[in-house]
Formats: C-alpha cells, structure tokens, sequence
C-alpha cells in the first residue's frame, strides 16, 4: 500500500530553536502544518537533551540570546557536527547576518536560511534534509 506524503513526512521530526518568539511560532506552524513533529525551544538548553528527543533536523538561531556568554548557533552546530553521537543530524543556521554562509561553514552546518525567509525557502530546505 502506497503511503501518501503526509504520512511519510508524520514521524520527522524537527527540532527549533530560536529565542525570537514570533519567527520561531512562524517556523512550527508552517512546518506542523506539513505534518512535521515539531519541538521548540527559545534557547539551546534543550541541546543537552538532544539524544532523548531524537530529532531527524535542526533548525537553529545563530544569535540565541543577547549575552555574550551564551554559545551561538555556530558554536553549538559545531559541537553537534564533531560529536559522533550528534553529527548526523542534518543542522541548519537561522540568520539574518550578512556572512550566514561562513558562520554555517564555521560551524560545520549542513545548511543556512537567511532572515528574511519565506514559507517557500523553510520548506524547501527542510525538504532537502528530511527524505
């Protein structure tokens, strides 16, 4: 029996992570409205849990909060990408900066979605890394 798109895409799971309420309600509705399981969190804290939610993508801010202590995006995707229990999940960079693509590069990220985005440009990506 042939299972529709839908059913296929029910099951992935996507982890989001954005300290921005707005873009980051945004980003669940459109991808939960193609049927993608969504977990979001407006800060990384949720990365120590990452093995226990079992995410098939990353979606994450570069500038998760406005202290300088706290690890950016490019950090953090660098520490998932050099963990071997961690690097193969695919990992995409949110950002709005003008050198996106050397911060993902840097940060060994499979990915980069410049801010502004559209519905189009999420989906598209996602669906790059979500088989």
């Amino acid at each position: 029996m042939l299972m529709s798109i839908a059913q296929k895409m029910m099951g992935k799971k996507i982890l989001v992570i954005d300290d921005d309420k707005d873009i980051r309600d945004a980003i669940v509705f459109i991808l939960q409205e193609e049927n993608y399981e969504v977990i979001d969190s407006g800060n990384s804290k949720i990365l120590k849990h990452v093995n226990d939610h079992k995410p098939d993508l990353i979606l994450m801010d570069n500038w998760l909060t406005e202290w300088k202590s706290d690890p950016s995006g490019q950090q953090l995707s660098r520490e998932l990408k050099t963990n071997p229990l961690t690097k193969h999940i695919p990992t995409i960079i949110i950002s709005a900066v003008s050198n996106i693509k050397e911060i993902a590069q840097d940060g060994l990220a499979d990915a980069y979605l410049r801010k502004p985005f559209d519905m189009v440009e999420l989906l598209d990506i996602v669906k790059k890394f979500i088989k």
